[in-house]
């Protein structure tokens, strides 16, 4: 049987280092992030760098030509066409229209620059147009800038025409013409109607940049840049996991000593995130299982101690009874008095300790109802009249006004009669304490037990409502230290606020407030 128990008490083996831990977890995802990051740039530089960079190109030539195109539909004559034995050139232009056209040019609203303009007439023939490109696949020009041409016959070349056709005919064109080597040129042309001064065509053209040679370049990068990353994300992530976990592998420690009996462990956590937030509740814990292991040290102390006194006077009574006094009434009765106090003694030990463990249990709910606590204050004073006549001390009643409250009569009557029983354990010199009702602003009272006794220190107040906790010299005196706690399980189980002021050498004052509503 023995063996059994200890089988089942065995300790699980300790595991500092589990190989697929937080730690080995973190570097993992860390890892596997670099590579999906470096991934992801691979696909956007490699597979999507051409597409987006010729969409964007065709975005900007559209706007360019669906701006020039309303311009020119616009106005009442940006061009018109004259003889050619009248002059070298074969049209004649609207300069104020085409000043208009240099100026949003400057202001950026129409942006030629890098581009290859050509504007020709309802015959397909060359008018104006812009060449900002060398060398040009449409005019097929090459040189310097020579920004706008007027009426070049040059630049009717073969293409040029064709593409002019496209666009007449169809009213757009988005066509890309590839020239010697790997050259392109993207070409996006409008018509647009003035008139009766005709149909134009407007066609705005730009270079394609090798973007895909640069993919391909890029390409060949990436497995070195993956290498390169990845052994910094695994320096990274073994630092990172180690610095990230050090505070838990504390608290796992900590957590150990504490399962081993070590209460008075704590961790040294100095961050303020939610590790530091985690450790900091730990110790509080901490701090409270070594209270609650002292009050239950204090506990097997105080009950042992209330129990062995009452046991061993009841023994040594029914023996003297049974072996001496038997036959003298007198001396009989009296010693069967005693063990039938100490009897009521641990009677009395018992319940409180069975009262406090349904009230802190919530196995008794409070049956709250509306009362006048004044009222049952001065019916619970009464029953103090005839102990006051026999120890010859005096309680005060201060309750004129009457205050309804909503909680459990019953209850309430118990915490009164547990703060007058403490109050009288350790009234004063004077032999007065005090049971005060008090009205609150907002509806409610709130009650008050005075005592002028010797007072609590300032270090025993936080404790002074747990369960089996003595202060103020109480080493010897009748009780086991449960009144307080069960009338603090009571308020809580209310929702009330209490608590205690004291002094020393001037006495106490515990007090609760209750609500009506």
């Amino acid at each position: 049987m023995k063996q059994a128990v200890k089988q089942a008490v065995k300790k699980p083996p300790k595991k500092d280092h589990p190989f697929w831990g937080l730690r080995a977890k973190l570097m993992l995802f860390m890892c596997l992030f670099s590579a999906f990051v470096l991934g992801l740039v691979w696909f956007f530089s490699t597979q999507l760098l051409q597409p987006l960079y010729n969409r964007y190109i065709y975005t900007h030539l559209s706007a360019q030509v669906n701006t020039l195109a309303a311009l020119i539909e616009a106005s009442e004559d940006p061009i018109s066409r004259r003889p050619l034995q009248l002059s070298g050139s074969r049209v004649q232009l609207n300069w104020d229209f085409w000043n208009q056209v240099n100026a949003l040019a400057a202001e950026g609203k129409l942006d030629f620059h890098n581009s290859c303009v050509d504007i020709a007439d309802s015959t397909l023939q060359y008018v104006i147009g812009f060449e900002g490109l060398y060398p040009c696949l449409l005019h097929e020009t090459s040189g310097s800038l020579r920004n706008w041409v007027v009426g070049e016959n040059e630049f009717d070349t073969s293409n040029m025409i064709a593409i002019r056709r496209i666009v007449a005919e169809q009213g757009s064109c988005n066509v890309t013409v590839n020239g010697a080597g790997d050259t392109q040129q993207l070409v996006v042309g409008k018509r647009a109607s003035n008139g009766e001064n005709g149909n134009y065509t407007v066609i705005l053209s730009a270079s394609l940049a090798r973007v895909g040679e640069a993919a391909v370049v890029m390409g060949k990068l990436m497995p070195v840049l993956l290498a390169v990353l990845l052994a910094f994300s695994v320096g990274g992530a073994w630092w990172f996991s180690r610095w990230f976990t050090r505070p838990l592998t504390k608290l796992s420690h900590a957590a150990r000593q504490m399962a081993d009996g070590n209460y008075k462990v704590r961790v040294d956590v100095p961050t303020t995130d939610e590790i530091g937030l985690l450790a900091q509740d730990f110790n509080h814990m901490a701090g409270q299982v070594n209270r609650a292991a002292q009050l239950q040290r204090d506990l097997l102390a105080n009950v042992s101690h209330d129990l062995r006194t009452p046991l061993t006077l009841i023994k040594g009574y029914a023996e003297t009874v049974r072996d001496l006094t038997g036959s003298e009434p007198e001396k009989r009765t009296e010693q069967l008095n005693v063990i039938v106090d100490e009897t009521d003694r641990l009677s009395g030990l018992v319940n409180s300790v069975m009262e406090l463990s349904k009230v802190s249990s919530g196995t008794d709910q409070p049956q709250r109802v509306t009362f006048d606590i004044a009222q049952l204050c001065e019916e619970v004073a009464q029953r103090y009249d005839a102990l006051c006549a026999q120890t010859g001390c005096r309680l005060q009643l201060q309750a004129a006004a009457p205050c309804d409250v909503l909680a459990d009569p019953a209850m309430m009557e118990r915490v009164l009669h547990n703060l007058l029983g403490n109050a009288l354990h350790h009234i004063g010199e004077d032999g007065i304490f005090l049971l005060r009702v008090l009205p609150l602003a907002g509806g409610g009272a709130r009650v008050e037990v005075e005592d002028h006794g010797a007072g609590i220190a300032a270090e025993d107040l936080p404790y002074i409502f747990d369960r089996y906790y003595r202060s103020r010299s109480d080493a010897g005196k009748v009780g086991t230290g449960l009144g307080l706690s069960i009338t603090k399980a009571i308020l809580q189980s209310h929702g009330f606020r209490f608590g205690v002021d004291s002094t020393l050498g001037q006495g106490s004052v515990f007090w609760f407030e209750a609500k009506n509503s």
